[in-house]
């Protein structure tokens, strides 16, 4: 049996799966219909993207990629330790550990220092958060709020399972911001350099996009708490700092929050040259399949990489697999990231669009969660990021057509069976 990462026992999809089962899952809107107009390049695709989707793209920013935990969480604690007027903060992952005990000091700390600082923590990815940080933290005034909590005596806790905060956000004095994968853990320290770490990326975030985040925040800090945050402290006036074009692309199931589907799925149709995605999640639904092939058939280049023998999630891999006889058959390229588990989740269109934050390539993520996502237009960022994805791919096994309808008979049955739950991973 492949090895799978050995956790504390956790709320997860494993978990959440048969209880959706009990209570039944939506359908989601019928098929899209997209035709290939323009390309990323085109004027055309960022009027789409900004106001069929929304919210328009602004200029001026400039967004610093973090390798992994080593380069992630310095900064993110320099920066909210450095905080004078507000920290907002909300995460899926908030565990118990190192990570988890320096971020709960740190956040007390200020809080205890007239720092108004607020924290989202998910009901069901946070599960295994320490008793004792809570209680720090809001005996230092830090307000906490927690996203759909589970209550036995709720009779619609069944009903709520699925609905999620997967969002990554962190903003100190509504200046400088935070997003992208790494959940608030100790599986996320090091340099991917064992299969206990694993591989991420962040994304540090100045200039007017940073009040893009903050309204993604507070969006959900409405929700739970009631509470509107406005004013100065929390959405100053931002001067340009850099050449990147992009928005802040946030979805939710509820409310009238835009379909991150959509945007994935205009993304491939505009593409010309290349595509790249990484995902720790890949489960595409059948007009995502459509889509990418047809982009293939315009001569488009597609590579993904996913999580291979590491994976937190066992049942993903298998439910993976059994969709990729077409994608492979079709020329795309699939390859598994072999050190550790790859959680990274990015997309790179013709070396110019990109998009990359919380969101994997799966129906959660496209239909269940709440989630955000950094996109940016700009070529030298681009570039950047291709530049990791190719080290990236350099780590990875590709996996041929032939390999995978050749694979044994144990994994085929697999991914039968583990294909029953496409709809819900």
């Amino acid at each position: 049996m492949p090895p799978t990462i050995q956790r504390p026992l956790r709320i997860a999809r494993s978990w959440i799966v048969p209880v959706t089962l009990l209570v039944g899952c939506s359908s989601g809107p019928p098929p899209y219909h997209l035709q290939t107009k323009y390309s990323v390049g085109d004027p055309e695709f960022v009027q789409t993207i900004g106001n069929l989707l929304g919210p328009p793209l602004v200029a001026g920013n400039a967004t610093t990629t973090l390798v992994n935990g080593q380069n992630i969480f310095p900064p993110m604690l320099d920066a909210i330790r450095s905080a004078h007027r507000t920290i907002n903060m909300e995460t899926y992952v908030y565990w118990k550990g190192f990570v988890g005990e320096a971020f709960s000091k740190a956040l007390a700390e200020r809080a205890a220092n007239g720092v108004n600082v607020h924290l989202i923590i998910d009901a069901v990815g946070s599960s295994d958060i320490d008793p004792h940080y809570i209680k720090t933290m809001e005996d230092a005034g830090v307000q906490i709020a927690t996203f759909n909590p589970l209550k036995w005596y709720d009779w619609t806790t069944a009903a709520k399972i699925n609905h999620r905060t997967h969002r990554k956000l962190l903003v100190i004095d509504g200046q400088i911001g935070f997003t992208g994968g790494a959940g608030i853990a100790d599986e996320w320290l090091g340099n991917a350099d064992s299969p206990e770490h694993y591989r991420d990326d962040h994304y540090l975030v100045r200039g007017p996009l940073v009040l893009q985040l903050q309204s993604a925040f507070c969006d959900n800090w409405i929700k739970t708490t009631g509470v509107v945050l406005h004013g100065a402290e929390y959405f100053p006036r931002l001067e340009p700092v850099g050449p990147e074009l992009g928005q802040v692309f946030r979805t939710s199931p509820t409310g009238d929050n835009a379909n991150m589907e959509l945007m994935y799925q205009l993304s491939i149709a505009a593409a010309r040259k290349t595509i790249r995605i990484a995902t720790a999640y890949f489960i595409p639904d059948q007009q995502t399949i459509d889509l990418l092939i047809d982009a293939r058939k315009r001569g488009v280049k597609i590579q993904f990489i996913v999580p291979g023998q590491w994976i937190d999630e066992p049942v993903v891999r298998p439910a993976s697999r059994s969709l990729w006889g077409p994608l492979l058959q079709a020329g795309i390229e699939i390859y598994e990231y072999q050190p550790t588990m790859y959680h990274c989740k990015q997309m790179v269109v013709d070396d110019l669009w990109v998009s990359l934050g919380s969101a994997n390539f799966d129906n959660r993520s496209f239909r269940l969660n709440d989630e955000t996502n950094l996109n940016i237009l700009d070529a030298r960022f681009a570039s950047e990021q291709s530049m990791i994805f190719d080290q990236d791919l350099a780590k990875s096994k590709r996996i041929t057509y032939d390999q995978w309808k050749r694979r044994p008979l144990h994994e085929k049955i697999a991914d039968l069976l583990a294909s029953i739950f496409n709809s819900l991973l």
